[in-house]
């Protein structure tokens, strides 16, 4: 099973070089359901290697003038504080078993899928609606700061509470309020969710988890291998077509997720 989940680390990294995002939406349900990693470990895990993948691919993006660091630091800012504070003091918080609801006990692994589930269901929506074409029209509206801001907090608190590195929800937001193009959100999503993971995975060394450092290592080897074969592909793919098709794929995957976590475990 460890070897499945090997060759599926190549499809984190090539989500991340396709669409600047779902790493973790793949990452944390491959650790979970196929290498029986406890839920809670699991985001961790995910925290480093999407971090590293997107790492790789946003120095790619960087070094082909296809990232707005302007954006890319009023965006991060707020974000790492908010993954910070969710990752230190928010998540221990949470008990190991949080309620039972008739014969299913709902523990803090079963709660965290779920969340993880409902984002990816949320977030699909985004993916998958067409986009406004202001510039189509001539006209380009003035970037939101306010609503970049408050977005960013918002996947910071994403990030460190579920293991995902947000691109999911960063790139509509680039979209949406900064105006940026699609191919141009991508790299710039990449150095966002580059900072969010390292901030979220550094709390992670300060805690009491044994981390398996050679299961990190091959996965995120194979998923760095994945963005490269990503950006490969992105650039015959067009960017619409793009977001929409791995819109409706989370959307399955957030669906699935739920009725394992309840009917599989009830």
């Amino acid at each position: 099973m460890d070897i499945l989940a090997y060759v599926l680390a190549v499809f984190v990294g090539i989500s991340l070089g396709l669409v600047g995002s779902g790493g973790s939406i793949l990452t944390v349900p491959i650790l979970v359901m196929i290498m029986g990693i406890d839920a809670t470990l699991a985001t961790a895990y995910s925290l480093f290697i999407v971090g590293t993948t997107a790492l790789v691919g946003g120095i790619k993006s960087a070094l082909e003038k296809r990232v707005e660091f302007k954006t890319t630091l009023i965006f991060g800012v707020p974000s790492i504080i908010a993954v910070y504070f969710t990752r230190g003091f928010v998540l221990p918080q949470i008990p190991d078993s949080v309620m039972t609801i008739g014969g299913l006990e709902i523990t803090k692994s079963i709660l965290l899928m779920l969340l993880f589930a409902i984002v990816m269901i949320g977030a699909s929506y985004s993916m998958i609606k067409p986009l406004k074409k202001d510039l189509d029209l001539g006209f380009i509206p003035p970037v939101n700061y306010t609503l970049i801001f408050i977005q960013s907090i918002f996947i910071g608190f994403i990030t460190g509470l579920v293991g995902a590195g947000g691109g999911f929800l960063i790139i509509p937001a680039l979209i949406l309020f900064a105006h940026i193009p699609m191919k141009k959100a991508i790299g710039t999503s990449l150095l966002i969710i580059t900072t969010n993971s390292a901030i979220g995975f550094m709390s992670v060394l300060k805690s009491d988890y044994i981390i398996d450092w050679t299961l990190l290592s091959i996965f995120t080897t194979a998923s760095v291998i994945g963005i490269f074969i990503g950006f490969k592909l992105a650039k015959k793919i067009a960017g619409e077509k793009l977001k929409k098709g791995f819109g409706y794929f989370i959307l399955l995957m957030g669906i699935y997720i739920i009725l394992n976590e309840i009917f599989m475990r009830g």
